[in-house]
């Protein structure tokens, strides 16, 4: 397995990054339409737009998905990518203007760097820009530049996260993932289950599990302004994409399994203190009534790639270190 989700004819994806804020915002592009579907199971979610996907709603089809930093603030960047595809005639066709359908969904990375530097219109813009149909940038890029993992602890022992990608061809067609990990536990391998990145000792060389320090009665600290320390301030957003031709209440269907991925890569998953969200996307190339537990299956997996793949391209910034860099430092001990 390899590649990315462009490799979903019809998909592009691009990148805009504030390296000195570090935030940032990924969108995924469907110029000439996709079928829409979405999952929020996080407690602790930021979107807008996700309405669509509930079955009461008539209109299913969707033109872009943002992914953004800066929390709540971080939405506007929405508006840009509405913008660029109004600008090109892209979207639902009103008569007077064609209005483009962007769900969208943010993390929170505003401790990371200047909190108040966000993504925001303009930088939504520039993301569409720098949209392709080839290879994707992996790591601390895009919505993934200000992500990190396994803070249970905060900053001072968590690592970096990041967004990752990839793509398997199937029985109908190509599936493709991309997820950007944020995530409050750490990230596992998905065939061996070793803590790829998460929570590190206190010496800040090994890591260590963070379920297992939780089981021993450790918790976030309190804030000053009444919640703990972590309550809301992890996400890990998804988009899988599907060559296969499939409706809505499929693509909500296969939300559903694809958060198997998060289930089994990251630990611990879905908590009070994480927001995150599936989107899936169906552009509808192959035609044919194609299985469900497949595509489940397949769903899965490319995901469950994407997230590990995100931690593995990371790149320490702010003073937070990346698997790469634990790794040296481990090496240089040996």
């Amino acid at each position: 397995m390899s590649g990315g989700i462009t490799d979903v004819p019809g998909v592009e994806v691009g990148h805009a990054s504030d390296f000195e804020g570090l935030t940032g915002c990924t969108v995924v592009l469907f110029p000439e339409g996709a079928i829409g579907g979405g999952l929020a199971p996080g407690m602790a979610a930021g979107t807008r737009g996700m309405d669509i996907f509930r079955s009461l709603h008539l209109r299913d089809e969707i033109h872009g998905i943002l992914l953004a930093g800066g929390s709540g603030f971080g939405l506007d960047a929405t508006g840009g990518v509405m913008r660029y595809l109004e600008e090109r005639g892209i979207g639902f066709d009103v008569k007077i203007t064609r209005v483009p359908r962007v769900p969208s969904a943010v993390i929170f990375d505003l401790p990371l760097g200047d909190c108040r530097r966000r993504p925001d219109v303009e930088m939504g813009y520039q993301a569409c820009l720098n949209a392709r149909s080839g290879p994707v940038e992996q790591g601390s890029v895009g919505v993934g530049t200000g992500a990190t993992v396994g803070k249970l602890y905060g900053l001072k022992r968590a690592m970096k996260g990041g967004v990752g990608t990839a793509s398997v061809e199937g029985p109908y067609g190509v599936v493709g993932a991309l997820a950007v990990v944020n995530a409050f536990g750490d990230v596992l391998d998905y065939h061996t289950r070793e803590i790829l990145a998460g929570l590190r000792d206190e010496a800040g060389t090994r890591l260590i599990s963070t379920v297992e320090e939780m089981k021993k009665g450790k918790a976030p600290r309190a804030f000053d302004f009444g919640f703990r320390e972590g309550e809301g301030q992890n996400t890990t957003l998804a988009v899988v994409a599907f060559e296969a031709s499939l409706i809505k209440p499929e693509l909500n269907v296969l939300a559903l399994m694809a958060q198997r991925a998060l289930v089994k890569t990251i630990s611990p998953i879905h908590t009070t203190f994480d927001g995150d969200v599936i989107f899936t996307a169906s552009v509808g190339r192959s035609k044919g009534k194609a299985d469900l537990n497949v595509l489940g299956i397949l769903a899965e997996e490319v995901l469950a790639e994407a997230i590990n793949n995100a931690v593995k391209a990371a790149k320490g910034l702010g003073g937070v270190p990346s698997r790469a860099d634990l790794l040296q430092i481990q090496n240089k001990e040996a």
